[in-house]
């Protein structure tokens, strides 16, 4: 498994979204980009964090900052997630688990004693020049958006 460090040269991509548009890391050159993962579509953290982003999108934008989500669930899956809560950013479709293991997010969970594979909640917050300025492992899904904040509010080597 592949583990990310901060400074660290963001693995690039290329994966459907809801819609079928190829999305790349390299469309956003020059941009912060939020690549934020969750584990799965329609789930009470996942709805949580979704919406948050979404109720601060406009002044995220504003600040030239792009977010993507990422879960393994198929385009389908995201399509009627992205409507039902009127998410208006690209959710990307890593059915494949190429992301997942590039960033090195996927490893096992338990929930209820029961181990399996999965997603680990992750955000990465890359700078326009394709590096990893921060890594969010322990996100607040009600309160994601003040987290990548209250991180690109830091000065330089804070």
């Amino acid at each position: 498994m592949n583990i990310l460090t901060e400074g660290q040269k963001a693995p690039d991509f290329k994966v459907a979204d809801q819609d079928g548009n190829q999305v790349s890391l390299k469309d956003f050159q020059g941009k912060t980009v939020v690549l934020y993962f969750y584990p799965k579509d329609n789930t009470p953290g996942c709805t949580a964090e979704a919406c948050d982003f979404r109720d601060n999108y406009a002044g995220l934008v504003s600040k030239g900052i792009a977010v993507l989500g990422v879960s393994t669930d198929p385009e389908l899956s995201h399509q009627k997630f992205a409507a039902k809560y009127q998410l208006p950013f690209p959710l990307l479709a890593d059915t494949d688990q190429q992301l997942v293991q590039a960033y090195g997010v996927w490893g096992e969970k338990n929930m209820y004693g029961k181990k399996y594979m999965g997603i680990n909640r992750t955000t990465f917050i890359i700078s326009g020049d394709g590096t990893i300025a921060h890594i969010i492992q322990k996100v607040d899904t009600k309160n994601a958006t003040a987290q990548v904040l209250a991180l690109l509010d830091q000065p330089a080597g804070a």
